[in-house]
């Protein structure tokens, strides 16, 4: 008989393994996902409700599709790359022999456009599919099995190959019409469907270690070294303020990011030195995905400029923070006193990303400090910043209706479309799209 281990959505498999671990999905999950789960493979007459080997046997990882879909993003499975995974699977369906009687009926129906498949796929939510099994192979017990999808002839609409006699569910065989693509672009253009949003996608291991085909240690959760994101900042306080940012802001992708350790100090302190820190990766073959982040001053542009001048590999990229209009009319003072000035490319360190507005702290204004002449623009620098980086480090869950996240709100939407680009590059090549 053997142990079947997989990846399920509303119940359904979309990929699996036998007697083996198979796949691992712990990249998708979080220890927080882990749980319990009634299991098909037990015979839940041989337990006591309290016995430990039932608890062992019921070991899975779940979450809602919605959940899922900023994790598979930053794998790479954006609808970008979904897109050219099916058109690579459509030129390869369209270059594959035609039958005898395909040939006298002009051929096999127009495969569907991905918009059209994505279209077909939003329009029929896996939840509302029934997913009763249906027995037999005659014409009645067909059309039972394929339900509202019997008569389509969707399996020629659709790239890749499937026999609707292995399907055993209208459910099934939906789900089987996806199975030409990558289990998580299944995931991807199933999550476009709102009424998907709620739909389970669990990883249940407990009872191919219960029997004995593999161990616990080999399941858990969380991203792999080489799929995470190196974030290379300029400073001890820029690293401290995302690192807070993503724990409080995006705790559910927060272990896609890593930072320089910080124990004895910044090792590249400043925007010179993380140019050079890029210059020696940029020579040899590190395989982390990196990302150079730089102030939004005129120091950062200088020092992005030479980044991007340099030959990166397509793991790494050089970033500064995002323009804001939110910083388009800072106090700045100057030789002609103090002015209100759009502090964007010339004084925009990430303390400027922060609330303003905290009681307590001293109203805002930038100071000129230098001028940089390849710019022809002055560096700024945000005075007392320290107080602002101090107010945001304190903060908590219960305290962040009184503060104002907006804008390091928006700095971490733009390192994750950053990564998010890298990662479907780096996917991309890996699958040879």
């Amino acid at each position: 008989m053997g142990t079947i281990i997989s990846l399920r959505v509303a119940g359904e498999d979309i990929t699996w393994a036998k007697n083996i671990p198979g796949m691992n999905h712990g990249p998708l999950f979080q220890e927080k996902d882990r749980t319990r789960l009634r299991s098909d493979q037990l015979d839940y007459d041989q337990f006591d409700p309290n016995d430990p080997d039932l608890a062992l046997g019921e070991m899975a990882f779940a979450k809602n599709l919605s959940q899922l879909v900023p994790r598979l993003e930053l794998l790479g499975f954006t609808l970008e790359r979904v897109g050219a995974e099916y058109s690579q699977a459509a030129r390869e369906d369209a270059q594959a022999p035609r039958t005898l009687d395909e040939a006298s009926n002009g051929g096999s129906p127009r495969l569907m456009t991905f918009p059209e498949f994505c279209a077909f796929v939003s329009s029929h939510p896996i939840v509302d599919l029934d997913d009763t099994v249906v027995e037999g192979m005659d014409d009645d017990a067909t059309r039972r099995r394929l339900g509202r999808f019997f008569g389509q002839a969707l399996d020629q609409r659709i790239p890749g190959e499937w026999d609707y006699d292995w399907s055993h569910s209208e459910r099934n065989y939906f789900a089987e019409l996806m199975t030409f693509l990558h289990p998580y672009s299944i995931l991807r253009v199933l999550a476009e469907c709102p009424m998907n949003a709620k739909a389970r996608v669990d990883w249940q291991f407990g009872p191919i270690v219960r029997s004995g085909w593999a161990e616990e240690r080999e399941f858990l959760p969380g991203v792999e070294r080489t799929q995470s994101f190196l974030i290379a900042t300029e400073g001890t306080s820029d690293t401290h303020i995302l690192e807070h940012a993503f724990a409080l802001l995006r705790p559910e992708i927060k272990d896609f990011f890593r930072f320089i350790d910080m124990t004895d100090g910044h090792p590249f302190s400043g925007a010179g030195n993380l140019v050079k820190f890029a210059r020696g990766l940029a020579k040899i073959d590190v395989h982390n995905q990196v990302v150079f982040l730089l102030d939004n001053d005129a120091e950062g542009r200088l020092a992005y400029n030479d980044i991007q001048s340099l030959p990166l590999p397509a793991n790494m990229r050089a970033a500064h923070l995002p323009p804001l209009d939110e910083l388009r009319a800072i106090p700045a003072r100057g030789p002609q006193g103090v002015s209100l000035t759009d502090i964007n490319g010339c004084a925009a360190a990430i303390e400027c990303y922060l609330d303003f507005d905290v009681p307590g702290l001293p109203s805002p204004e930038v100071r000129w400090t230098s001028y940089k002449k390849e710019l022809d623009a002055y560096q700024g620098e945000l005075s007392g910043k320290g107080s602002y980086a101090k107010a945001f480090l304190k903060q908590r869950l219960a305290s962040l209706p009184n503060y104002d996240v907006t804008k390091i709100s928006k700095i971490l939407d733009y390192i994750v479309s950053v990564c998010t680009d890298i990662a479907e590059h780096e996917n991309s090549s890996e699958h040879a799209l």
